[in-house]
């Protein structure tokens, strides 16, 4: 029997099972296509206790999230415009200055923290996976290559160095010991810091069947009731939220030692936990739904690429996230139907998809061989993907766009 990780309640049975597939982060070189790869259940399991959506744990994060971690956040021109402005938006907001301490977990590559560094705010990054790390050392942002855990906070103590801002964009989520890195959270905070992190909201997840965001190093699937839940455990009390447009819909959350009378609790805390209700987050029969919703996507975008392919004509991908192995991966789509996906981002140049072994080339490709569908996959930013791409209205291409549905949308 499998329990929940955040409050230790037994689980029942799945709810979702999209089948086995490979880490969606572990692309592959020319000379290890060959070598078998290692397959994991994608099962997700709803907890009605604290209402936590989680997989099971089958990879630990450090192999996941490795030396050769292939993310970058830098690459997204959006994205980047979005922390630009939280960042604008906190030194407002909360007046730090040259004399607070600015910590974000799972840094990346300074992304975030270069904004900060521009006001003249000390800051530190705190990024397990050594090369996306190296470049922020490289732009002058302090980085320690490890992981955020108790150990890592009580050594802040110990160095009397706890933060006046602690940041986590798109971590909590990634990490299968809720309860330690909530603990350590509340350790590493100063009497009357802030915590704000980001996260995809499941309820943006099941309204718009964002399915793919479901794969290994996403252990949990969080609403605002199971966060609060987890913080109310640790002494941390949420005192706003925000909901986002970011990676599909996301909520960004601020948080404060319970008892802290400072920022006192927004409204917009108890609304968005009675929308949370309404929508049925707290209701089992919601994610049955859903499932058969994931399961008509498959059967949609299958349809659409066979009758694509009768008709003669040309598919590529565009862009190579960990969504999209999940997709390709559950639908069983490769090479047979793209002949390639193109990313910008030249850690993965030359590389191979995990699982569908479809290669990734440079974006140029698509000007050189004009394709005649180009297939979307990180569909969040695909408006500046189309933008970036608009040339190809000139031989008559087209984009296919595969959540909330298959759609497919003239150039």
């Amino acid at each position: 029997m499998e329990f929940c990780r955040s409050c230790g309640s037994p689980l029942q049975k799945p709810f979702l099972d999209l089948g086995n597939s490979p880490l969606s982060n572990g692309y592959l070189s020319e000379k290890n296509i060959h070598v078998m790869e290692p397959y994991f259940p994608l099962e997700i399991y709803f907890c009605p206790h604290c209402s936590l959506v989680q997989l099971d744990v089958f990879e630990a994060p450090e192999q996941i999230f490795s030396s050769d971690y292939a993310y970058f956040s830098s690459y997204s021109s959006s994205w980047l415009a979005h922390c630009k402005s939280y960042v604008e938006m906190m030194v407002k907001r909360f007046g730090y200055t040259k004399d607070s301490f600015v910590m974000e977990i799972a840094s990346n590559d300074g992304y975030l923290l270069q904004y900060f560094k521009e006001y003249h705010i000390p800051v530190k990054g705190v990024e397990p996976a050594t090369n996306t790390a190296e470049i922020a050392l490289g732009k002058g942002i302090p980085t320690d290559i490890t992981f955020f855990n108790t150990d890592y906070a009580n050594e802040m103590v110990s160095r009397n160095c706890l933060a006046d801002l602690i940041i986590g964009n798109n971590v909590l989520a990634h990490n299968p010991n809720l309860n330690d890195f909530a603990e350590g959270l509340r350790i590493a905070l100063k009497p009357h810091g802030v915590i704000t992190m980001e996260f995809p909201h499941i309820l943006q997840l099941i309204k718009n069947n964002q399915f793919d965001t479901i794969y290994h190093e996403h252990y949990s699937y969080l609403s605002l009731h199971a966060v609060r839940y987890l913080f109310n455990a640790h002494h941390l009390e949420i005192f706003d939220v925000d909901e986002l447009p970011t990676h599909g819909g996301s909520l960004r959350i601020c948080a404060k030692h319970t008892g802290d009378p400072a920022n006192e609790i927004s409204p917009r805390v108890a609304e968005l936990l009675d929308k949370e209700k309404r929508a049925g987050l707290l209701d089992p029969a919601t994610y049955e739904y859903f499932r058969l919703n994931v399961e008509a996507t498959k059967r949609s975008l299958l349809q659409c690429l066979i009758s694509v392919k009768k008709e003669g004509k040309s598919i590529v991908g565009y862009g190579a996230p960990a969504k999209g192995n999940t997709l390709l991966n559950y639908c069983g789509i490769r090479t047979d139907f793209l002949d390639y996906t193109v990313d910008a981002n030249p850690h993965k140049q030359n590389l191979f998809l995990p699982g569908t072994h479809i290669p990734i080339r440079h974006p140029e490709q698509i000007r050189i061989d004009k394709p005649d569908y180009i297939l979307i996959l990180p569909w969040n930013i695909k408006d500046e993907i189309m933008e970036q791409l608009s040339f190809v209205h000139e031989w008559g291409g087209k984009f296919i766009i595969p959540i909330p549905e298959v759609r497919v949308i003239d150039a």
